[in-house]
């Protein structure tokens, strides 16, 4: 939105509150004039930031079942407004029909979803409420949700017309997302000719047209090279920056790791933990890692000597050795006495925490 359309928002505003107009009045025909939610949020009731950290999804004992097959057992979780919530778990674990659920595209066979209405905070199942589902939300699916035979900007503009908004606010969205997704140069080119990160990309702008306070992506990175997936995390974080709550699922633990405000952890139909990447590295992992590379790369007698003090957990890749112990500081000790007692060349050495990758390993180990 630019300045003088938000200033001549708040005009009117403030004249109907002169009037007398109540503000749900003054929200309602906004909203039916074609005006965005959020946008209309933020005129009428204040600043999002208000609002920032308050949950905005909530679900409790959601069941799904595809005839006998049990895909979701029972989950339970919140999502916090403004913030960038992840969703990992193996190939065929449910996080599409998790999020297919959450949207409310499926409907479970217990449990539901709620999601808070933004000018009362009252929740109400998504189920009840499809309309207002409709202009909350936008859904990225990781197949193409766009037409092939239009262009960049067309799809937009048609997507911005199912939403019922006004001209003047179709093509304003319409101009910024083209910029934000640095789409504007090939804004005249067909769909089906753009490159897999442009077609990417223009899917997350036609879910974002109507300006929804929560965008869910599945997958939004799958199949791209790692310059594309950077360039799609550095597009979210933008997005999730302007004020939009983000869920996404994605089997890129490091780079989730990076992104995620909060994780959760899907494994045999049901969320194993929820937590900070810090909070799940912390409860899962009492281990450190210590990485050793000496110049001759011969390790037998390092791990001689530590297989001697019981410890299990060695392993040689490539021309390192991997010691991980939760008393680093004592067996770093102990090696570098063995390296210096042999006459080694250290090349190498380093101490660090576990990854969230190694955590989500271990818990599906585990499980």
């Amino acid at each position: 939105m630019t300045s003088s359309e938000e200033k001549k928002l708040v005009d009117y505003v403030a004249k109907a509150r002169a009037k007398g107009d109540s503000e749900k009045k003054i929200h309602k025909s906004l909203i039916n004039a074609g005006w965005p939610e959020k946008t209309v949020d933020k005129v009428v009731y204040g600043s999002s930031d208000e609002s920032k950290g308050k949950t905005i999804i909530r679900c409790s004992n959601l069941t799904k079942r595809f005839g006998e097959h049990l895909v979701l057992d029972k989950i339970s979780l919140e999502v916090k407004e403004g913030e960038v919530f992840g969703i990992i778990g193996l190939s065929g674990s449910g996080k599409t029909t998790l999020l297919n659920t959450l949207i409310g595209f499926l409907t479970p066979e217990e449990g539901e979803v709620f999601f808070r209405q933004p000018h009362n905070d009252q929740f109400v199942s998504v189920l009840e409420k499809p309309t207002d589902v409709k202009r909350l939300f936008g859904f990225a699916t990781q197949e193409p949700s766009f037409y092939t035979k239009l262009t960049a900007e067309e799809n937009l503009d048609h997507f911005g017309s199912l939403y019922n908004l006004q001209t003047t606010v179709r093509k304003t969205n319409v101009s910024l997302l083209l910029e934000l997704m640095d789409l504007t140069e090939s804004k005249n080119t067909l769909a089906e000719n753009l490159s897999g990160g442009m077609q990417r990309r223009l899917g997350i702008a036609c879910s974002l047209i109507h300006d929804p306070r929560i965008l869910i992506l599945d997958e939004p990175t799958a199949d791209l090279d790692p310059f594309l997936r950077r360039e799609m995390w550095d597009l979210i974080k933008k997005i999730n920056q302007q004020g939009t709550t983000v869920i996404l699922s994605s089997h890129f633990l490091s780079e989730m790791e990076e992104l995620c405000s909060r994780i959760s952890i899907l494994h045999n139909r049901q969320i194993v933990d929820v937590g900070t990447p810090h909070e799940l590295t912390q409860k899962f992992s009492r281990n450190d890692e210590i990485t050793l590379e000496l110049a001759s790369h011969n390790y037998d007698k390092i791990v001689r000597d530590l297989d001697s003090l019981g410890l299990r957990q060695v392993s040689k890749k490539g021309r390192k050795l991997f010691v991980c112990t939760p008393e680093a500081e004592k067996i770093l000790h102990h090696v570098l006495h063995i390296v210096e007692r042999n006459k080694e060349k250290l090349v190498d050495l380093g101490v660090s925490r576990p990854n969230l990758g190694e955590v989500f390993e271990t818990l599906v180990k585990g499980k």
